[in-house]
């Protein structure tokens, strides 16, 4: 097998093979042959390795990847199966191939899985894939909330600009201006203004007339 030094000098990414050696990684496995295998491959590669089993009900404080063995009969801590956006990687570690072990998979949405028994061959690759999608899936999270965002703020200054017209009998490009203008003398966005007619209207309705 080639030495981790070995291949980190002749990879075109050092930085990221950089990153790999100050993972903090939280294995979580039965003790066996597989086990003694995957953390002797990761503190070669150079992470801060902690080992458990079963599975504890809170992660350890600021870790970066997880290897979870999802086995028929021990059941999956909450931390895996209500996952936060902002949470460490997870790789699951599996023995058997059958419908029940790959829907717990599934459900899970890891970001890679390895297979029993688990060989030295793969293993960095499979950590800087399984970091790359949850990295991707991070950006499209943000990307997701801020049209949702966007969205938001769209309905709402259209919501403002019909309370608008109607309590004071103004037309839309009118209605608009107004509320740009408080933005300006307020220094806010168009949007917070149009949020704070919506919500005062909700509570107190500015009839026409």
């Amino acid at each position: 097998m080639m030495a981790f030094d070995e291949l980190a000098a002749g990879c075109s990414a050092p930085r990221l093979l950089h990153d790999l050696r100050r993972l903090r990684v939280a294995v979580f496995h039965p003790q066996d042959r597989d086990s003694e295998e995957l953390l002797l491959q990761l503190r070669r590669i150079g992470c801060q390795v902690q080992a458990f089993w079963p599975p504890s009900m809170t992660l350890p404080d600021s870790v970066d990847l997880v290897f979870l063995a999802v086995h028929p009969n021990v059941e999956l801590p909450d931390w895996a199966k209500q996952r936060e956006p902002g949470g460490p990687v997870i790789i699951a570690v599996v023995m058997y191939e059958n419908p029940t072990i790959i829907e717990a998979v599934l459900t899970l949405g890891v970001e890679s899985v390895i297979t029993s028994p688990v060989k030295a061959f793969g293993l960095l690759a499979t950590i800087v894939v399984a970091r790359q999608i949850k990295h991707q899936r991070t950006l499209l999270l943000k990307q997701n909330q801020k049209l949702e965002n966007k969205l938001s703020g769209m309905r709402q200054v259209l919501e403002a600009k019909m309370i608008l017209m109607d309590a004071k009998r103004i037309s839309e490009e009118e209605a608009y201006k107004l509320m740009r203008e408080q933005a300006m003398v307020r220094r806010v966005t168009v949007e917070q203004i149009a949020r704070t007619i919506v919500d005062v209207h909700k509570i107190l309705p500015l009839n026409s007339g």
